[in-house]
């Protein structure tokens, strides 16, 4: 058996490194694509150091770990592009003669820059859209500031430094400040301030930038961070998968590597370091494995993966205007999960019957811009129009936890993900809370628009929160303003509590849409962040079954739809379980539709059925997951 070096990214450890033997087994399934790592031992150091010299001189093959951020496999060359601009800076002494002469050269490259920029917001404007453009908008504030543009001259007066110097001083002392701040929104910042100032530096230094956009042939793009005017400009045609050291899944370069359907893999921390240009590399965007110089066996079984997914999404293209239905006639509702109104067409492409959750929290996380009522209506039409009558769920702000809104959220808690977050934190802000509703409402009138309220624990949170939509109701009123009368308003059911209280809840919501990654998370009390205990993090476990069981059933009874929009609803190796659960509505990534509506239109019912009398029969989740493996093995051919 070939042996790898296996690097853990930020999904698992910067500090522990796995020395690995690569376990050779097929897929089960077509959509089971990713192989399966054994470790063998953990290594000092030192060690592990002395084992990455001797695979680098001998082109060993190894394999990062990091987050996965989009799916699907690409096999490439590596194309290392990293900007070294900034270990370029000369610095030397000017007289106060040439401090004048500096300042000019200063200016001019402002200019300079801020022409690239303006290109660059054109061109955001014509393909990406308004959001996509408005981080463009903050690079022309931050060029244009007179603040900034004053600190920066009263640091070349008094330093009597070259002008590349100091601007580079002042760019490090901005962001150190924002990189060691504890908000995530401010850290975001950081991007900007780096993507302007090496603007301006190649302006100064008369560097000529590699432009993604110059691409002549098929790579994959392994970088250190890709700032979103890169990604704006890259040639898509050319690159097919992306391997990079920092970021997570809700970074620009992920929503946007989604958003293009290229496959990525986020947070390695050493991709640049260790992968050399012209490498070999294999994009595992599923598992989020990166493997760089591979063996002849496994290039092979990736290379037969590729095919497979590629004739795969070929023939499922073919069912995108067929129902889901299953072959004894049961029909259910498959939609997307989507982060930004720019990935609405791409849903319809995949056969969305509708947008199941669009997590309006993106529009208040984004860096240098304020979610306002105008802003967040927009947004709202945007997609709403583009859905062109279909539902659209959009679910109220759901920040804590990972996720932090400045100056509102600016104290560190010792439990976030058990404090003041979604919908606590909107009841204690209510004019904010209000601001969003009041968005919403306005939006109504452009299409068929549902409302969900996230982490409701109980009746209580639920009939404060549908007492404000009704303030807001009446405020737009006051204004004269349209809105749709009669609303569905439902609740996400992610919490045990609320799975308990589903009887009562049925009462007032209009619909139930169960998110599993933190009803997996409280249910079991497993950090779905800790690597530690992330195999602890099962969603087939049978108190979790248990909840979505009694979540449907009690739906059912009140009579309204049972939904799931966690990551569960879009696992094919779960979809005959829960529609056997009798799960109304599955809502999912955009991509994962067409395999999720193969399964259902091979299957039945009533088959279904008896898989889930049996699963929750099963007293472990080893065992639910043997027999689902069974099941699907013997029903769903390959």
């Amino acid at each position: 058996m070939p042996k790898t070096v296996h690097i853990l990214g930020k999904a698992g450890s910067q500090d522990m490194r796995k020395y690995t033997h690569f376990r050779q087994s097929g897929a089960l399934f077509p959509w089971d694509v990713s192989p399966s790592i054994d470790p063998v031992m953990v290594l000092p150091l030192n060690l592990f150091d002395s084992l990455l010299a001797f695979a680098v001189c001998f082109n060993i093959m190894k394999e990062f770990k990091g987050i996965s951020a989009s799916s699907g496999v690409a096999i490439g060359k590596a194309f290392l592009y990293v900007d070294d601009v900034f270990s370029q800076i000369p610095r030397y002494s000017i007289t106060k003669d040439e401090v004048e002469l500096e300042w000019a050269r200063f200016l001019d490259a402002v200019l300079a820059a801020e022409g690239e920029v303006l290109e660059l917001l054109e061109r955001a404007n014509r393909e990406m859209g308004e959001e996509q453009a408005k981080i463009f908008e903050s690079h022309l504030m931050m060029l244009r500031d007179e603040d900034l543009k004053d600190q920066i001259q009263t640091k070349l007066n008094k330093s009597n430094q070259n002008i590349e110097w100091v601007l580079w001083d002042i760019s490090r002392e901005l962001t150190q400040k924002l990189s060691n701040a504890s908000d995530p929104n401010l850290q975001e910042r950081v991007a900007d301030i780096f993507d302007v100032s090496r603007r301006i530096l190649h302006k100064l230094l008369f560097i000529k930038k590699v432009s993604l956009a110059d691409l002549q042939e098929e790579v994959i793009l392994v970088t250190h961070n890709l700032l979103p005017s890169d990604a704006l400009v890259m040639n898509k045609r050319f690159v097919k998968g992306i391997a990079m050291d920092m970021g997570g899944p809700t970074s620009h370069t992920a929503i946007l590597a989604r958003a293009f359907e290229i496959p990525a893999v986020l947070g390695l921390s050493m991709a640049t370091v260790e992968i050399k240009d012209g490498d070999l590399v294999i994009v595992d965007g599923n598992a989020g494995h990166i493997i760089c110089n591979p063996s002849a066996e496994v290039l092979e079984r990736y290379q037969r993966m590729a095919v497979q997914l590629k004739k795969m999404a070929e023939d499922l293209k073919t069912l995108r205007d067929l129902p889901a239905e299953t072959t004894d006639g049961y029909r259910v509702s498959l939609k997307a999960n989507i982060e930004i109104p720019e990935e609405a067409p791409l849903a319809l492409q995949n056969g969305a019957e509708g947008i199941g959750l669009y997590r309006s929290e993106f529009l208040f996380l984004a860096p240098g811009q304020s979610a306002d009522e105008e802003r967040q209506y927009r947004a709202y039409k945007q997609v709403l129009e583009a859905l062109e009558g279909r539902p659209v769920t959009i679910r109220t702000l759901d920040v804590g936890g990972d996720k932090i809104i400045p100056d509102l959220q600016a104290a560190e808690e010792k439990n976030p993900l058990l404090g003041w977050r979604a919908i606590r934190f909107c009841l204690a802000h209510q004019e904010f809370f209000k601001t969003q509703l009041r968005a919403l409402l306005r939006s109504s009138v452009h299409g068929n628009l549902k409302i969900m309220f996230p982490m409701i624990s109980g009746i209580e949170e639920l009939e404060a929160a549908l007492s404000l939509l009704q303030e807001a109701k009446a405020e737009l009123a006051v204004r004269s303003q349209p809105f749709a009368e009669n609303l569905e308003v439902g609740v996400m059911i992610e919490i045990p509590s609320a799975a308990m209280t589903a009887d009562i809840l049925a009462k007032k919501a209009a619909f139930f849409s169960i998110g599993t990654n933190d009803l997996v998370q409280y249910s079991l009390a497993v950090d779905r962040g800790n690597e530690r205990i992330a195999y602890l993090a099962q969603p087939f476990h049978p108190a979790v079954l248990r909840f979505i069981k009694r979540t449907i059933d009690e739906a059912h009874k009140g009579g309204i739809n049972a939904a799931m929009c966690g990551e569960l609803a879009g696992n094919p190796h779960a979809t005959a379980l829960l529609l056997g659960l009798g799960l109304d509505e599955f809502s999912m990534s955009s991509a994962s539709i067409p395999l999720v509506k193969k399964i259902i239109r091979s299957v039945s019912r009533a088959d279904c059925q008896q898989l889930a009398d049996a699963a929750l029969a099963c007293t472990s989740y080893l065992e639910v997951e043997d027999l689902v493996t069974k099941w699907m093995h013997q029903r769903i051919s390959k």
